[in-house]
């Protein structure tokens, strides 16, 4: 057995994973047409304020990226020191999608969404269901590192988070997990904090929205994987009963 699959197992053990699911529609890639035809969307239990509905995509994510630029300007943070955009990553048509806060210093360098250390905790996550980060989608509500790695801004909110709306909107995810409490607040316009937000479901422009914890709160506070492991639960749920 590889140390990295012993890794791997070692974690699912930690998260209270009981075993691998052998069912052949976890084979499939995210892209792939359902088997049986439409099927109805899973009650939900809150609506959350403000939410819109998602409407029929006219664009791709190619210009979304086109028209924000490698080095956009239309807030503050092109001259507090970001090195370059960061759009986000993964299936274009993927079924999950991810939303963080903003990037750090290492998705700064790299110009791509979690890939420090909260961002191989995030891909075991995602493998912990079934899935690869090539079948999922991963962004964040800003596209540009704060110095410091403080939190958004409002008026960079304000500039940054439509193009957010637009990716979810080309995208059409079955499920958007906001990561951490900004994510999750931004999102459904909120103040509470994350420990009222998870453990809940949203109506989400067309999506079932399931908030969970940021995987930099788990590598500091390991005993909220478990928590975290009763929400992916639900996101598979949801996965599994609309493939």
């Amino acid at each position: 057995m590889s140390r990295e699959l012993a890794a791997h197992l070692q974690y699912f053990s930690e998260i209270g994973v009981e075993g691998i699911s052998r069912d052949p529609k976890w084979r499939h890639r995210a892209d792939d047409p359902p088997e049986g035809g439409p099927h109805s969307r899973p009650a939900v239990n809150d609506t959350p304020v403000g939410a819109g509905c998602s409407g029929i995509a006219t664009e791709s994510l190619e210009d979304i990226k086109v028209e924000i630029g490698p080095a956009c300007t239309r807030c503050k943070l092109c001259a507090l020191g970001r090195s370059q955009v960061v759009f986000g990553v993964g299936h274009s048509k993927a079924r999950l999608m991810f939303v963080g806060e903003a990037p750090g210093e290492d998705e700064d360098r790299k110009g791509e969404p979690f890939v420090g250390r909260a961002g191989q905790l995030l891909t075991k996550i995602i493998e912990a269901i079934g899935l690869t980060r090539e079948q999922v989608y991963i962004a964040n509500v800003i596209k540009c590192r704060p110095p410091g790695n403080r939190n958004p801004e409002p008026d960079e909110v304000a500039s940054c988070e439509p193009f957010l709306f637009r990716q979810i909107d080309v995208i059409q995810p079955k499920v958007i997990v906001p990561l951490g409490k900004f994510a999750a607040q931004s999102l459904l316009t909120t103040m509470d904090p994350i420990t009222r937000l998870r453990g809940r479901q949203f109506d989400y422009r067309g999506a079932v929205l399931i908030p969970t914890f940021h995987p930099a709160y788990l590598l500091r506070n390991p005993s909220a994987k478990r928590e975290v492991w009763e929400d992916m639960k639900k996101v598979r749920a949801i996965l599994q009963s609309e493939a």
